[in-house]
């Protein structure tokens, strides 16, 4: 173990994030706008025992965090995966490729949340087509991102406490359910029928993860952390048992109000919820509050994709262009416009479900790559105190998150062909600006950070 005694580096940015204030950073970007739009499609996965594939999921997200609790409090400074696949390995494709993969799954997340908008929660306002609908929703997400950072994180944080009231609307329903004696709780150990239990668990998983994902971008904030070496790695899995509970309660009263065929063809499975719950909750008021919830996801998305397309602009990876701004807000308009046009053409190209499986496609593809750099940054001493993870964790962990990949190529060879070509367009990108300006210098990953 290196000098306990040996603070991490100096950092230009203020340290003003305590322990508390990280805790809820952490809940906030992972609960969200994944279990308002996806609690539907994983029910016809699983079938009733919805709360199964959430948990299994949540144990995937929880190996996965050990690697970065290591990593963040080794390496506590912005730019997260990318920072340490540049430091264990040195190659600036490399790096790109990975920063990029985690821009595409912003964007995929994004398109993901965009047409969960313009479902049943959208229908039960207005009946419109929802492929207009969907495009026309991301086009005011980037009228938000247009207009400035400070704008942006404030509806940010106002639509994040609604997501939250609203899934605690969710678990009031469900214990005046029990109280009522209006649940069938049995449903809750319900598995399809016609394939092994596992089968379905697996394919359950790999969906329920969508809703876990959010907890790694919390490394950016590492270096605005107070002793980041002692409070990330408590807020990293704190936070990711908060959310987990609140996941739990919230399934197991979606599958005991309503029934599971009712919840498998929904794409707002939580407003049949309220629609068949005890309490008389206004549909269109839990809508509205859906709504919300969805767009906070989106614009978290757009925002952090945008500036990851600015910063590898600023540092020539990709074409200049990327970098100019707006001058009158000062904002990333080429990089803005570049990414909803990616995010336009992937609402276009698949159904909720598939979207949502090209996010979490890009996502495991990282989490398999960070999971290796653990083990490969073994042999970087730092000269301060820092969390270190039991080996077998992060092996576990990348062998896991391998597997779905390997079970999601199987099962959907179409979602791999998407990501795959989200992929290539990153490769066509650093091509042509080499073509331009040559070899690339060193890739600084905090300014990769935007």
């Amino acid at each position: 173990m290196p000098d306990a005694q040996t603070a991490p580096a100096e950092t230009p940015l203020k340290r003003a994030i305590g322990a508390k204030l990280l805790l809820v950073f952490v809940i906030g970007d992972v609960l969200g706008a994944g279990i308002y739009a996806l609690v539907g499609e994983v029910s016809a996965e699983v079938g009733g025992a919805i709360w199964t594939a959430f948990t299994a999921a949540l144990v995937l997200a929880g190996l996965t965090a050990f690697a970065y609790a290591e990593l963040v409090t080794k390496y506590p400074m912005a730019a997260g995966s990318a920072l340490y696949v540049n430091r264990a390995y040195d190659k600036p494709f490399f790096t790109f490729m990975v920063a990029f993969a985690v821009m595409c799954s912003g964007i995929a997340s994004a398109a993901t949340l965009s047409r969960a908008f313009a479902g049943d929660y959208f229908q039960e306002f207005l009946t419109v087509n929802l492929d207009i609908v969907a495009l026309a929703f991301i086009v005011v997400v980037a009228a938000v991102n247009l207009r400035g950072i400070s704008e942006s994180v404030k509806v940010n944080m106002a639509l994040t406490a609604v997501e939250v009231t609203g899934l605690l609307l969710i678990v009031i329903i469900g214990v005046a359910a029990l109280f009522q004696g209006e649940a069938d709780f049995s449903r809750n150990f319900e598995f399809r029928e016609g394939e092994s239990v596992v089968a379905v668990l697996v394919g359950g998983t790999s969906l329920a993860f969508y809703a876990l994902i959010g907890f790694e971008d919390a490394v950016n904030v590492a270096e605005e952390t107070k002793d980041p070496s002692r409070a990330f790695p408590r807020a990293l899995f704190l936070g990711l048992a908060v959310a987990g509970v609140i996941y739990l309660l919230v399934t197991m009263t979606a599958s005991m109000v309503v029934s599971t065929d009712v919840l498998a063809e929904s794409d707002g499975a939580l407003l049949e919820v309220v629609r068949e719950g005890p309490l008389g909750i206004p549909t269109k008021l839990f809508s509205f509050i859906a709504l919300l919830a969805v767009a906070n996801g989106a614009l978290i998305n757009m925002i952090m994709a945008s500036r990851l397309v600015y910063g590898m602009s600023r540092q020539g990876i990709v074409p200049r262009a990327f970098s100019r701004t707006l001058q009158a807000r000062q904002t990333p308009h080429i990089a803005i416009f570049f990414t909803t046009l990616l995010a336009a053409v992937l609402i276009l190209s698949g159904d909720l479900e598939s979207l949502a499986d090209t996010t979490v496609i890009l996502l495991l593809a990282v989490f398999v790559i960070v999971n290796i750099t653990v083990l490969v940054l073994r042999r970087d001493d730092v000269a301060h105190e820092h969390f270190t993870t039991p080996t077998f964790i992060p092996v576990l962990g990348g062998a896991v998150a391998l597997y779905l990949l390997y079970d999601k190529f199987t099962d959907d060879s179409e979602v791999f062909l998407r990501a795959a070509l989200l992929l290539a367009l990153g490769a066509v990108l650093w091509a042509v600006n080499r073509l331009i300006t040559g070899p690339p210098d060193p890739i600084d990953v905090e300014e990769l950070a935007g």
